[in-house]
């Protein structure tokens, strides 16, 4: 690992004497044994005192206090951030996430110090002069068999581990070992300590970062705290027509669908707020299948159908998604994939692919088209392939230049204004007239518009 230790912050420990017992702990040591590299480095320094550190620090760079009550300095150096913590032991003393009471112990040993960390595969340290990996709750086996562990006792202490196991198990295909699902379970109820805030950063991390989702989901459905988010607890046992969806119920296809949309290398490739987007409308794409499933009657046949569950999932993914507290910026993208995820089963015209992208806005089509092909690809056995119609949807798209955006308006209020129209609400309500024309295809260019206006007017 020594190799993989960014140049300033070897400077930083090769140099400080008062960091002679300072280690390299949890991520970074773990992304170095999974061959991943790792952006954070984490720095616990041992038998000095905070002040003693800071001081030693401040020689280096800027040096933050931020985490002070828990014994944390970021120090700024090189153009790089690192953590450095002194050890500490924390007490439950009070309900919630900030109920704990920190009394830090410099001269804890690594040994014990490392037993208040969440998992064992977060519990690995790495000592940068001897080049060693330290374990002392058997980290590097779990992260080997793929095991989530808990580490000690006091993680039952603080409810958000739950949690943190969700998108740990997503992120790196984790299954739960079954002492810490027993713990899991029996805090269950202390879902409500959480403040909102860590709750959404938990989601938004395994959205955004996971490369087998559905791993994470299953996590909570074992520990029983798949409950605490009802909109997609109810999905388990929502049975689905076996000749469509052959893998069974809508929880299920609904995991199929978020590993599937991990393997897209469109996905891969996209920044982390638009993963986190089509990551959460692929898990919210069928909730509307709670309210709408029946048996119907199709061709003489009895058939279980969900007629218009795309519509009813809206309101639901609005409900789950302020549930876990996301952000107004990434509800407004993800609610109009759900709506329209059907979109390609619709007869492709100009005016509908027009009027689809203004409808997604502020997402659009090429988003569509991952969240559609996910959805086409979590129906194992099922062979994986284009859905009908979504390349005529793309192919359309793109020859309108519609596929990363909604039409531009062509006709402007100043256009109307040169016309001699005079300001106020009636050039309003025509710059709407005329966009709603353009949508439909009326006209395709100013000039266009300008014949229209004019015989519109008339």
């Amino acid at each position: 690992m020594y190799e993989t230790i960014p140049v300033a912050l070897t400077a930083v420990l090769e140099r400080t004497p008062e960091l002679r017992r300072a280690y390299l702990v949890g991520g970074c040591v773990r992304d170095w044994l999974l061959g991943r590299e790792s952006k954070d480095f984490d720095v616990e320094v041992f038998g000095v005192d905070y002040g003693t550190l800071v001081k030693a620090l401040s020689h280096w760079g800027r040096t933050d206090l931020v985490g002070r009550s828990f014994g944390v300095i970021k120090l700024t150096t090189q153009g790089r951030t690192f953590d450095f913590s002194i050890p500490r032991r924390d007490s439950k003393v009070s309900p919630g996430h900030q109920g704990f009471e920190v009394v830090f112990e410099p001269e804890l040993t690594p040994a014990e110090a490392v037993l208040r960390r969440d998992f064992t595969i977060n519990a690995l340290m790495y000592d940068p002069r001897e080049r060693q990996l330290l374990d002392w709750v058997g980290g590097e086996k779990d992260l080997r068999a793929r095991v989530l562990r808990h580490t000690s006792p006091a993680f039952a202490e603080d409810p958000l581990r739950v949690l943190r196991g969700m998108q740990f198990a997503g992120r790196f295909g984790l299954r739960a070992d079954s002492d810490t699902v027993r713990v899991c379970r029996g805090i269950q109820n202390s879902f409500g300590e959480l403040a909102g805030e860590r709750v959404r950063e938990e989601w938004l991390k395994w959205a955004a970062r996971s490369t087998v989702p559905s791993a994470g989901l299953h996590f909570l459905r074992e520990t029983e705290w798949l409950r605490h988010f009802p909109e997609i607890h109810t999905l388990a046992g929502i049975p689905q027509d076996s000749d469509w969806h052959p893998e069974g119920d809508v929880f299920v296809h609904t995991c199929h669908c978020c590993d599937a949309l991990a393997e897209l290398a469109e996905w891969q490739a996209a920044d982390e707020v638009s993963r986190m987007v089509y990551m959460l409308a692929v898990l919210t794409h069928d909730l509307g299948k709670a309210v709408t499933t029946q048996v119907g009657d199709r061709y003489g046949i009895q058939r279980i159908v969900s007629p218009g569950h795309e519509a009813a999932g809206g309101p639901l993914t609005e409900s789950f998604l302020e549930r876990i507290h996301i952000p107004i910026s990434i509800r407004e993208r993800v609610v109009p994939l759900v709506v329209n995820h059907l979109a390609h089963l619709q007869k492709v015209t100009d005016r509908g692919v027009r009027r689809l992208a203004r409808r997604l806005e502020p997402e659009n089509i090429r988003g569509l088209s991952l969240v559609i092909t996910a959805d086409h690809h979590g129906r194992p056995p099922l062979p994986r392939h284009a859905p009908p119609g979504l390349f005529e949807l793309q192919s359309t798209a793109t020859r309108l230049s519609v596929e990363s955006s909604a039409p531009k308006p062509i006709l402007l209020g100043r256009h109307l204004l040169e016309l001699g129209l005079p300001p106020g609400r009636e050039i309003g309500r025509w710059v709407r007239a005329a966009y709603e024309a353009q949508l439909e295809g009326k006209f395709q260019d100013l000039a266009g518009a300008l014949r229209w206006i004019d015989e519109s007017r008339k």
